[in-house]
């Protein structure tokens, strides 16, 4: 991809904390605020000449009203497929009680279109995005999250919140079409094959449910979501389901 000759580990590891601020606190990041922060043993000069080769390679832009910079696509697109996408599933990062209430849905819940349906609901409260499960076999939809995802800042757009809702559908009508994933797949922004979706990503993955069902999992949400959050949750449900159904 050649992405990889253009970036240093420093600047890897610069524009990753952006990112984490960015989808923490949702305005654009300084430089004083990174070397404040997270101490990294340069000059907040130093981290912001840095912040403009990363912003002059297209990582990261800079508001026109703001001295601080914001991720772009490229930027997630670059830390998702360094950092996160690779390397096993790793279920402590969701704590035992996620994989607990698992267990105790599948011995509690003997209908499994209504487990599917639990699952469903218990990622998008993870995810604090819109989660879909989709059953190949049946071309079932469960769908959960619209009250967790409408919470983000972006929704208060009616033009976003439309937009959203526009490419959920097309998603919806076309699921079928998607060949099975080995993991993880991950489109941010444009990447997503539908109109009205450079502001939002998706996070897919194939997963094996109860009764040899087959299918997907999905997240949606802004393009300013925690890829390495999410990725870990699907990676690590999937194999959990895997291994226990």
């Amino acid at each position: 991809m050649g992405l990889m000759t253009q970036i240093t580990e420093r600047q890897a590891d610069i524009l990753n904390k952006i990112v984490k601020e960015y989808i923490k606190l949702v305005h654009p990041v300084s430089s004083q605020s990174i070397e404040r922060k997270f101490h990294l043993g340069i000059s907040p000069a130093t981290i912001r000449i840095e912040m403009q080769k990363l912003t002059d390679e297209g990582y990261l832009s800079q508001p026109h009203t703001s001295a601080g910079r914001i991720p772009t696509d490229k930027g997630y697109r670059f830390l998702v497929d360094k950092f996160f996408k690779e390397g096993p599933a790793n279920f402590s990062d969701f704590g035992k009680k996620f994989f607990d209430e698992l267990e105790k849905m599948e011995r509690e819940i003997k209908d499994p279109f209504r487990f599917i349906q639990q699952i469903t609901k218990r990622v998008a409260e993870v995810s604090s995005a819109l989660a879909i499960s989709y059953l190949a076999r049946n071309r079932f939809i469960f769908k959960e999250g619209f009250a967790e995802v409408s919470h983000e800042p972006e929704f208060k757009n009616s033009s976003y919140f439309s937009n959203f809702i526009q490419m959920i559908e097309e998603w919806e009508e076309n699921f079928e079409d998607f060949e099975p994933f080995s993991d993880v797949e991950v489109y941010i922004g444009k990447e997503n094959p539908f109109r009205k979706a450079k502001d939002f990503s998706t996070i897919i993955s194939t997963c094996s449910f109860p009764e040899e069902k087959t299918g997907f999992i999905a997240i949606f949400g802004p393009t300013r979501m925690s890829y390495e959050k999410n990725i870990g949750l699907l990676k690590s449900l999937s194999e959990y389901l895997k291994d226990s159904l």
